[in-house]
């Protein structure tokens, strides 16, 4: 991905608050970042919502790029490591999921269900149902949605060892639910 200085400079702007610098820099970064990571999934629809990661990357972790160091690196390894993450989750989702056409056919659902409802099996929602509500509120955060561990826990007004907890407790239960040995 070719980078030139312009954009360490307008990070190190960014960081210092110039909301001009950092809308110009992310402005600016999109085209390469689109061919970078073009060439690393090779999966035109996926592109988008990973260069769209990529841009959250940055914006979480602008605060630890160092103006003295060059920027194409530190922007190159937050790419990557979201293309990786992307290829991680896709090769994840083949060993679980068939398609419909393998299985039969799907029907279409007859009424709307919550979000992240349809990633889960009947049996898994009534087994969720039956745990306590803080733990099926951790596990909906942290594995459903898939929150970082400090905004779930902001969210159920929780710290994040009381949240951790809570979903150790509900995937055990789970587990013995399903008949797997719990630890």
């Amino acid at each position: 991905m070719q980078v030139d200085d312009r954009f360490g400079r307008w990070m190190a702007a960014a960081q210092g608050g110039d909301a001009e610098a950092y809308e110009r820099l992310l402005r600016e970064l999109l085209p390469p970042l689109r061919r970078f990571v073009g060439v690393l999934l090779r999966d035109p629809p996926a592109v988008d919502d990973v260069v769209q990661e990529v841009l959250l990357r940055i914006h979480r972790a602008r605060h630890s790029y160092r103006p003295e160091r060059p920027f194409g690196p530190w922007l190159r390894t937050i790419a990557r490591h979201a293309a990786l993450d992307a290829l991680r989750e896709r090769a994840r989702r083949g060993r679980r999921e068939r398609p419909a056409e393998a299985a039969g056919g799907v029907e279409p659902l007859a009424e709307p269900v919550e979000p992240g409802a349809e990633r889960i099996s009947p049996d898994l929602a009534r087994a969720l149902g039956r745990l306590p509500a803080a733990q099926r509120q951790a596990l909906e955060l942290l594995h459903l949605e898939a929150l970082p561990l400090p905004e779930a826990a902001t969210r159920a007004g929780a710290t994040p060892g009381a949240l951790k907890l809570r979903a150790h407790r509900a995937l055990r239960a789970l587990r013995r639910t399903f008949g797997r040995q719990a630890p």
